[in-house]
């Protein structure tokens, strides 16, 4: 299986990583706007709220290489909609300070911060997939999934509902990043994982 670096990554991501015991992180791609690597949905009492990591380019299109932009405030504001969003969620205040503490490490890549991230996320979980960074860019894969997830695109995964904050005023909102699951299952967030369904991947060689 072969994934896209991603920046707080939806709940499918983590669905994925729990079912394989190797997945390979495509670090030889061109870097992609409008994709989950630099950006996740949580869900607030407005609705769903997009946050988003600056980079910067200087001409250097490699998702590898790719710089975080360090030059404004944006960490202050997306730790604030986080505390925001889920200062009453069950299991926020058990996450909060780790979680704030791998984003104050200010890597200087959006890979190296995107890697925190999911080892994070993957040790709060509880799983332990071996993750293998590519060293070679191939257009079309086996078991492809680099393309699959994205914010514009259908799930790919079928996912049951789990208790949400705002529940009550939203219902279920889906398509969010595993903080929004974290925050409110936590040690549970596991099971719910391994009870998502795979449904067709249409980017695999393995389904054309």
């Amino acid at each position: 299986m072969t994934l896209s670096t991603a920046w707080f990554p939806p709940t499918e991501f983590f669905a994925l990583l729990a079912k394989n015991s190797v997945v390979y992180m495509e670090a030889c791609e061109s870097y992609r706007k409008q994709s989950w690597r630099n950006r996740c949905r949580i869900l607030t009492s407005n609705g769903p709220m997009d946050l988003r990591v600056p980079v910067l380019h200087d001409g250097e299109r490699l998702v590898s290489r790719v710089r975080v932009d360090w030059s404004t405030d944006w960490l202050r504001r997306v730790c604030y909609a986080m505390d925001t969003a889920y200062y009453s969620s069950p299991f926020f205040e058990y996450y909060r300070d780790e979680l704030f503490s791998v984003l104050d490490r200010r890597r200087e890549t959006l890979w190296e911060m995107n890697s925190d991230i999911i080892s994070f996320c993957c040790r709060k979980i509880g799983i332990a997939p071996k993750i293998v960074p590519t060293v070679d860019y191939v257009a079309s894969l086996p078991d492809d999934w680099r393309e699959a997830l994205h914010p514009k695109r259908p799930p790919v995964l079928e996912t049951g509902p789990y208790w949400q904050v705002f529940r009550d005023k939203f219902g279920f909102t889906g398509g969010l990043s595993v903080v929004d699951l974290l925050f409110n299952e936590g040690p549970e967030s596991l099971s719910y994982l391994l009870s998502c369904t795979q449904l067709r991947n249409p980017f695999s060689e393995l389904t054309r």
